[in-house]
């Protein structure tokens, strides 16, 4: 199977790809835009995408995108990020000047980087791309922030293993399917026991928590709430939830619950749910 990702190999999102799809072909892309674009031409028969990061958050241009193309969310995972310092074969973690990695991995590392202030943190796009560069300029001064597959995939060393602020850092990710795929893979699986849903609301008092007891008055158990603005209509939102439910049967019945409070509502995937 082939599966689109954003950013280099070696990345997690690539070691993510791998753990959904043992074996899977990556095809990277530089842009998420480009992950969902993979998927809509054929490029690509699934697409690997973070969604939340147990400390930074939620990755919000990824639910605009889940909105705006006809997929489906088939599967979720979680992956534990462990940072690691990387530099070129032969290079000495006392001779480190510049550090690259991305901003949100610089950022989960500041107290190994407090505690070498010898070494600038330098923001890059990726955290495998910072390994890349790092090998093909074969700088001896510079390291890098990344996984342990961007050592592997591009011949780098790692200085220092694990070098997190919080050991509990995970990022969950989904693993996403064209809607007009014929395999199963795009079927529901009937022992779904999770579901995505994205909805917009009448701009009135009260009718968020109509939606919500609807929900709820399902057996529907909210796990993740987020909002968006709609575009061209200010102050008015999107919301997108996360829910438990008992089987795929009772998601078609929450969605029915929902859609009579609803102007919009879409599905974006019922799932088992990741441990």
């Amino acid at each position: 199977m082939r599966i689109a990702i954003q950013g280099e190999p070696g990345s997690f999102s690539h070691e993510a790809a791998l753990k959904l799809v043992p074996g899977a072909e990556i095809v990277p892309c530089a842009l998420s835009a480009e992950v969902f674009a993979a998927l809509d031409s054929g490029a690509a028969d699934a697409a690997a995408i973070p969604i939340e990061n147990s400390l930074a958050g939620s990755v919000l241009e990824h639910f605009d995108l889940l909105l705006h193309h006809d997929v489906r969310v088939v599967r979720e995972t979680l992956l534990r990020i462990r940072h690691n310092l990387i530099a070129v074969k032969g290079a000495k973690i006392g001779e480190i000047d510049r550090v690259y990695s991305h901003a949100v991995a610089l950022a989960q590392c500041r107290r190994f980087l407090a505690e070498h202030p010898s070494m600038k943190p330098i923001a890059f796009y990726d955290t495998a791309g910072s390994v890349k560069q790092l090998v093909s300029t074969r700088d001896m001064q510079a390291a890098a922030i990344a996984s342990e597959q961007a050592a592997v995939y591009y011949g780098a060393e790692i200085l220092a293993r694990g070098i997190e602020d919080d050991e509990e850092n995970y990022t969950r990710f989904f693993l996403v399917r064209s809607k007009n795929e014929n395999d199963s893979e795009a079927e529901v699986d009937p022992a779904s026991n999770k579901m995505s849903v994205a909805f917009t609301l009448e701009h009135k008092p009260g009718s968020l928590v109509a939606a919500l007891s609807a929900l709820s008055a399902t057996g529907t158990n909210l796990t993740k709430i987020e909002s968006r603005p709609v575009k061209g209509k200010p102050w008015e939102y999107i919301f997108y939830v996360d829910c438990k439910i008992g089987s795929s049967v009772d998601g078609a019945r929450a969605l029915k619950a929902l859609s009579e409070h609803c102007g919009i509502v879409k599905e974006l995937g019922r799932y088992s749910e990741a441990h």
